[in-house]
This record gives structure tokens, sequence and C-alpha cells, in this order.
């Protein structure tokens, strides 16, 4: 998950500053923003712990006419931090920062459009997103080749339509109870391609365009949990949500290409497909499935 730092500047020549960033197993990243120098350091702060990301806060005696904003630590992760500073004339700049550029010159004002990083963010969130794309594989595994089109079409549309009715602020469920319902379509997927395996059926089995559209709409919520983080830029919240779902299909047919591409070559060799593909990744779907479920109930 993204971080996020919002400067905002006021007339009286001082700045709100608002410094969100995600938490991993309980820790939180060695990371701060660093103000141009001739801001004030703060005199207290006022820290917040989401669940997923703590929240700390502050106002400061400053004038952001020159100077440079950067992250310190940012070069020792793997995140990225969206930057936005509002000046006290209304006006914004906005950068999205990387561990290769870890600060901005607020002179540069070259590149103030947000709304292109949300294309990136989108793709690194399907491609990093294991418990997504264990549930895509799941979802290849339990559908014939023929009707993989639908069912991936179906999955789409239902997390696209949840993405955008969170993403713009209609509709919100905790975050906690959203990655345990994830974790758990995971491993239903697993159960139902041990029955179909075992030659039973089921409602998922004979139509699994349904439970893809269906499990969509969960999983839609959890992609929204990456910009509730860095929220939408003011004026292009449109413009940004398509571009992130777009970064999010772009991810997706990426995955589903390099594990058909994988099938396609593993067939062409005189080995078990059963033993070297199929058995391996189900084991893979299921157990990993049952480690996320167990996890987010305990801890």
């Amino acid at each position: 998950r993204p971080a996020a730092l919002s400067i905002t500047e006021q007339a009286n020549g001082e700045v709100s500053v608002l410094w969100k960033q995600p938490v991993l197993s309980g820790r939180k990243l060695r990371m701060r923003p660093i103000l141009p120098e001739q801001c004030a350091p703060p005199e207290q702060t006022q820290q917040e712990f989401t669940g997923t990301a703590t929240v700390e806060s502050w106002q400061t005696a400053c004038r952001l006419d020159r100077g440079e904003i950067r992250i310190e630590g940012l070069e020792q992760t793997l995140t990225d931090v969206f930057v936005r500073v509002k000046f006290a004339n209304g006006s914004e700049l906005t950068r999205v920062l990387r561990p290769a550029s870890t600060g901005f010159s607020l002179a540069d004002e070259s590149g103030n459009s947000p709304a292109s990083a949300y294309l990136r963010i989108g793709a690194e969130h399907m491609l990093f997103g294991w418990d997504h794309l264990l549930f895509v594989l799941g979802l290849l595994l339990l559908t014939p080749v023929r009707r993989i089109l639908w069912v991936i079409t179906a999955f789409t549309a239902g997390h696209s339509l949840t993405l955008a009715i969170t993403a713009l602020g209609l509709f919100r469920l905790p975050s906690g109870p959203v990655e345990l319902l994830i974790a758990l379509s995971i491993f239903f997927l697993a159960v139902e391609v041990v029955r179909k395996q075992a030659g039973k059926t089921s409602f998922t089995i004979r139509q699994p365009w349904v439970v893809a559209m269906a499990f969509g709409l969960l999983h839609g919520l959890g992609f929204a949990g990456a910009l509730s983080e860095i929220g939408l830029p003011k004026g292009q919240e449109i413009w940004a949500l398509l571009l992130f779902n777009l970064g999010v299909e772009i991810g997706q047919i990426l995955f589903v290409a390099a594990v058909l591409a994988g099938y396609w070559l593993i067939s062409r060799l005189p080995v078990d497909r059963q033993n070297w593909l199929f058995r391996p990744a189900l084991y893979l779907v299921g157990s990993l499935g049952a480690y996320f479920t167990m996890t987010r109930i305990f801890i």
C-alpha cells in the first residue's frame, strides 16, 4: 500500500501536515517526511492508528515558496509515497515519490497531474496482491479453457463496480472483515476445485462466472483499500479512478497470460500435467487460502 503526505499552506504563514503510512506485519515503515529547511520543527504531533496505517498530523510555521520536500528512509522500502501540496493561493502540486526518487523541489512545476500515477499503482496492487492473484489462479483451475474469458470478465465487472462505488465514497466496509472474506473466497475456490476433480458438481462448478462476479464485488472492496490510503486527486477523481482500474486490469491480464503460457509450455512436454502443474497450483491456492484465513482471524 502506498503512503500519503498532504501539506496544506495557510494564509497566516503556517502549514498543516498529514502523514499516513501503511503498517506491515504490525510495524510501520521507517520513513518520515522532511520539509524545506525554512520550516520550523513541530511543537507537538497527533498520532492515530487505523488498523492498516498510522496517521500523524501537525502544524508548523513555514512558507512553501522554495526548498525541497523529501521522504527520509524511502530508499530502504518497496513502497511509493503520494505527495499533495496545497498552496495558500489555491493551486496544488502533486508528486509520486519512489525509492529511486525520494524528493522534489518546490520550484519544479512540471508533472503536476497526479492521475497518471494511478495506472502504475493499480497494476502494482494487482501484481503484488497475492490474495487477488491466488483467487484468479483458483478461477483458472476451476474453469474450462473455453470459458475462461467469460469468467475473468465477470470477475472484472464485479470488482470494477465496488471499486468505483467505494472509491467515490458511496459505500464502505471495515478493512478487517473484507480481508477475511477475501481469504475465505480463495479457500472456497480450492475446495470447489477438489470437488470437481472428485467428479462431483455444484452451482460454482456449473456456473463459475456467477461466483466470479459475486466474489469480484468483494475483491473490489479490497482494491479500494489501496485508494483509501491516498485518496483521489481533487478535480480528477473519475480520471484517476479509471486509470487505477485500468492498471488493475493490466496486471490481471499479464498474470492470466503468464499462467496460460506456462500451461501451454508444459502441455508440450512429455510430463504429467496433473502432477507438474495442476496439483501444485491447487495445493498453493488451498494452503495459502487457509493460511491467510487463519492469520486474519487470529492476528
